[in-house]
């Protein structure tokens, strides 16, 4: 996944930041220039990235485009995602309380449901963004990240592939393939059926089998339903195209 290339639009206010050149310096990272309407960085035609520096936020906190930019953002077909650099010293000097601060990424984080990653400058802001694009490919592709040494027995290797179900761990997964024989009939048991597992109540039952049936459209469908919620639906002004 690490060889994968990577494609970034950076937008073009942002030559100066420091984070194209740290980009580029990646041989798995291609980036292109050009204005953008909303964001900083395009990546992967998934992700939607908005660098703010601290003083930055804090300027557009004053003057009101930040609520209305993160709604915007909210919106966007594509993953958001706000990266804020910086470090507390560059906020000494702003004048701007810590509350006032808290509850506008409050706003964009827990109501807007944006995540929000701390960098601490440009060459930081980059990594994370590579990483980022690294993570959510891994997942789209449907390869959920594992931690621990790789199995090499049929058995073993039929553990792992369980505990990757919901509160499914080492003894649980063992009893299902005791239950069952194997991962085939294990996952396409019904709820009645898995209650044949010691310790396996029907509420369990019935989120394994959610787990297995859920539409992941449906899933970022809902998802995006939320981010759109109390957000007014107008298309972003000239000056509103940045949150910066």
């Amino acid at each position: 996944m690490n060889s994968e290339v990577i494609r970034v639009v950076a937008d073009d206010r942002e030559v100066t930041s420091g984070v194209i050149d740290a980009l580029r310096r990646h041989a798995a990272c291609q980036v292109e220039i050009r204005r953008l309407r909303l964001g900083d960085y395009q990546v992967g035609g998934r992700m939607l990235f908005e660098r703010k520096t601290l003083r930055d936020l804090v300027v557009s906190i004053v003057d009101g485009r930040f609520l209305r930019q993160a709604c915007q953002l909210a919106r966007s077909p594509l993953q958001p995602v706000i990266v804020l650099e910086g470090t507390a010293h560059d906020l000494a000097e702003s004048g701007m309380s810590r509350e006032a601060i808290q509850g506008a990424l409050v706003t964009a984080t827990v109501v807007l449901g944006i995540p929000l990653l701390r960098s601490r400058d440009a060459m930081e802001s980059a990594k994370l963004i590579l990483f980022s694009a690294r993570q959510l490919s891994t997942l789209v592709g449907g390869a959920l990240p594992r931690t621990g040494s790789r199995p090499k027995s049929k058995r073993a290797l039929q553990l792992h592939i369980l505990q990757g179900l919901p509160h499914v761990g080492p003894v649980r997964a063992a009893r299902m393939i005791d239950t069952f024989g194997t991962v085939e009939a294990t996952v396409t048991a019904t709820p009645e059926q898995l209650l044949q597992i010691k310790g396996l109540g029907p509420t369990l039952a019935r989120k394994i089998r959610w787990s297995l049936n859920e539409p992941t459209a449906l899933y970022l469908s809902k998802r995006g339903s939320i981010h759109r919620e109390g957000c007014m639906k107008t298309e972003p002004t000239r000056e509103d195209s940045r949150l910066g």
